[in-house]
């Protein structure tokens, strides 16, 4: 399929056909955020849709400060789809909703967390064990290790600081520590990611998690975690720190990430999304995805 990304969209034969296999059923939330999700969740939805691999759906919480009945009327039936993508970072969803939410990736469903997703519910216990880490929000020492890996090595930090950080956006570049598991199993060791933020410091109960590619923090001389792996009692989880913006997710890199590691959550295997398309970026030239309308944001001047 990804060979065939250049010609027209008429001219597409899409994956799922090709191996006879119907599309996997994806489900976006968003809705509130810090970041920009109006602009992000098209790029999403695109970088899934246009694999030919997913059918994406969309379900968006009711906004800030909303009255209690608009949150009544947003329950969301996670057990319909094969894999869920956050693109939230806002107020606690309702009691009924996290409990579903928690069924349903204990019981085997896909969970796959974006950027500031993991910014998302300091407080809830069962969250913060799917994600792995996370920033922000409170987050600090108690919250669980520091996790960065050094000359190979995972280190877990327990000195006291808060947890979550991350400096000017800027290039970087992207350096795979397991290049066996099916996400990243293909991909360049190095690549050149967009202009983003490099999210460092990150804490949590790091429970069955494992790290497949971190980037060299400007605020830490480590190398922090972007791309993880959580087993969350039967479900599995694929959080990555990367999309800060439309023009951060708008990176070939990024867009075969997530397609990865959303068919790998979704089954357990990266099968019709496997194949690695030509322009992917190098390790010291990006690749840029075209998408109309798009970028929305403009990237910050280089400090």
């Amino acid at each position: 399929m990804k060979a065939l990304r250049s010609l027209t969209a008429l001219a597409v034969i899409q994956v799922p056909i090709l191996l006879g296999a119907a599309p996997i059923q994806v489900l976006i939330v968003d809705g509130q955020n810090n970041h920009k999700w109006e602009f992000t969740t098209p790029v999403l939805k695109h970088a899934l849709e246009q694999s030919g691999a997913f059918e994406v759906k969309i379900s968006t919480t009711p906004p800030k400060g909303a009255p209690a009945s608009a949150w009544q009327d947003w329950r969301p039936v996670f057990r319909n789809f094969a894999v869920v993508v956050s693109n939230y970072n806002g107020q606690p969803w309702p009691e009924g909703v996290r409990a579903d939410f928690e069924a349903y990736v204990r019981d085997g469903g896909g969970f796959v967390s974006v950027h500031a997703a993991n910014n998302a519910f300091p407080e809830w216990k069962a969250y913060n064990e799917m994600i792995g880490v996370g920033g922000w929000g409170g987050r600090n020492e108690q919250s669980g290790p520091w996790l960065y890996v050094k000359n190979g090595k995972l280190f877990r930090d327990l000195r006291p600081g808060p947890g979550g950080a991350h400096g000017p956006q800027h290039e970087f570049v992207v350096e795979i520590q397991d290049s066996n598991h099916p996400i990243t199993r293909g991909l360049p060791s190095r690549w050149l990611h967009c202009k983003d933020e490099l999210y460092s410091r990150l804490r949590g109960p790091a429970e069955n998690l494992q790290i497949l590619a971190t980037a060299k923090s400007d605020l830490t001389a480590e190398q922090e975690p972007n791309l993880m792996v959580i087993h969350h009692g039967q479900g599995r989880v694929m959080h990555t720190t990367l999309g800060h913006a439309d023009y951060s997710m708008l990176d070939r890199g990024f867009y075969e990430i997530l397609e990865r590691g959303v068919e790998w959550a979704a089954t357990g295997q990266v099968v019709l999304t496997e194949a690695l398309p030509a322009e992917f970026p190098t390790e010291v030239k990006t690749s840029i995805v075209t998408l109309e309308g798009h970028p929305k944001q403009a990237a910050p001047a280089a400090k």
